[in-house]
């Protein structure tokens, strides 16, 4: 059962025993990302991310990695779109040391010039690993394809030029605006107590901070082609659809289609792609939801001789799918796929807390097993057969990175 809890300065605190295991699992969610950046301070919740790590007013970088070695722990971050992750996974017995120096790098990072400089050139280096990897970057320039200068196609990392601009008082002032009480989840899921809410409050029950003024702009969904020319051994092509924002009524008619598509080694794209033609060695598709948006992606790579033939495969796929529909087997074979995998995710402490810290930042709400499963349940052919008509419309973007740069042709 999933206990929430509100603290009186705002923070959520979502907190889910399992005394099955032995593990903790504690991350702190803000509702900030790449999105609520200025083009100025592109990258910023990414870099403030990294300098979480940088060393606090009693610890230095290497003390707060030695905190959670010491302990036999884990620690990290990510940051995304709409969203900063920090968390921590323990033994039960070290959660409440845990939960301490993840404060501690919460409200206590110096964000010393020293460490600011170094972990700039880490960031750097972060980038041009980036750029060394196609199938990454291809991904980046389709959400450019499909919001232009909306936020939603910024990169995350940001950018060499806007790096350079941050200091210490940047992100000071970032934090200000963006990790205000009524922006944090704390998310807690193991083998704990519901007393160790009180711990949580403790730390971050009573910090202030403004109320966030945030408007966010819903982007439209633009049909462009976008092609970067790079040496590379592979043309590595991106197509994108227009999809479903997060909590949607008909979302689970787009996973259930998204799985068949190309989200499973049994789906279309993998079979007729892959198997059939020998034409790639990664095929799949996938949907991100944004809070008032989303995007149905698929990814293909393949020599550049055969890029055309790629192309013209997946949108051949795409016709059948709307043409015929799905058939009754794929649609329970889908079905039951999603609800193994649901079922096996609930087995780590991880993913509980992040499944719990997500849906406390984006919805507000928490569904329980037995309502996603019957959710999943009510899904027919004739609602994804529907989904498949609408999503994949002649409105689409493509994004390519290959060695010549040149865009498919179909026939």
């Amino acid at each position: 059962m999933i206990i929430k809890y509100t603290c009186q300065n705002g923070v959520r605190v979502v907190l889910e025993n399992i005394p099955t295991v032995r593990s903790v699992a504690i991350g702190i969610w803000i509702g900030t990302g790449s999105r609520n950046e200025t083009p100025e301070l592109n990258g910023i919740s990414h870099f403030l991310e990294h300098m979480f790590f940088k060393g606090t007013k009693t610890r230095t970088a290497r003390e707060i990695a030695e905190s959670f070695d010491s302990i036999g722990g884990q620690v990290n971050a990510f940051t995304s779109k709409e969203y900063t992750c920090y968390y921590a996974k323990v033994l039960d017995t070290h959660a409440p040391f845990a939960l301490e120096v993840l404060a501690d790098m919460f409200f206590n990072s110096t964000f010393d010039e020293e460490e600011l400089i170094k972990e700039k050139n880490v960031v750097y280096e972060e980038i041009k690993m980036y750029e060394d990897t196609p199938d990454d970057i291809v991904h980046d320039l389709l959400s450019k394809a499909v919001y232009e200068s909306h936020p939603l196609g910024y990169p995350i990392l940001g950018t060499e030029h806007t790096l350079k601009t941050f200091n210490g008082e940047t992100l000071r002032q970032y934090m200000k605006d963006a990790y205000t009480p009524e922006n944090v989840v704390v998310s807690i899921a193991g083998n704990i107590s519901e007393s160790f809410i009180k711990e949580v409050e403790a730390f971050f029950g009573s910090y202030q901070g403004q109320q966030a003024v945030r408007e966010n702009q819903k982007p439209e969904f633009n049909s462009n082609q976008i092609s970067r020319k790079k040496e590379t051994e592979q043309a590595h092509l991106c197509i994108g659809y227009n999809g479903l924002k997060v909590g949607h009524d008909d979302i689970y008619n787009l996973i259930v289609l998204n799985n068949i598509l190309g989200g499973s080694m049994s789906s279309r794209l993998f079979q007729e792609v892959r198997e059939q033609r020998g034409l790639a060695y990664s095929v799949f598709s996938y949907h991100s939801a944004y809070q008032d948006s989303g995007m149905v992606t698929i990814y293909g790579g393949t020599g550049a001789s055969q890029l055309d033939v790629l192309f013209e495969t997946i949108q051949e796929t795409l016709k059948k799918l709307k043409q015929n529909g799905i058939t009754e087997k794929e649609l329970t074979n889908s079905k039951e796929q999603l609800k193994g995998s649901l079922m096996l995710s609930l087995e780590s402490t991880n993913s509980r807390m992040s499944r719990n810290g997500k849906n406390e930042l984006m919805l507000g709400r928490h569904r329980s097993l037995d309502e996603i499963v019957e959710q999943i349940d009510q899904v027919t052919k004739r609602s994804v057969d529907s989904m498949a008509t609408s999503i994949f419309s002649d409105q689409y973007s493509l994004a390519l990175v290959s060695p010549d740069g040149e865009l498919p042709k179909s026939k």
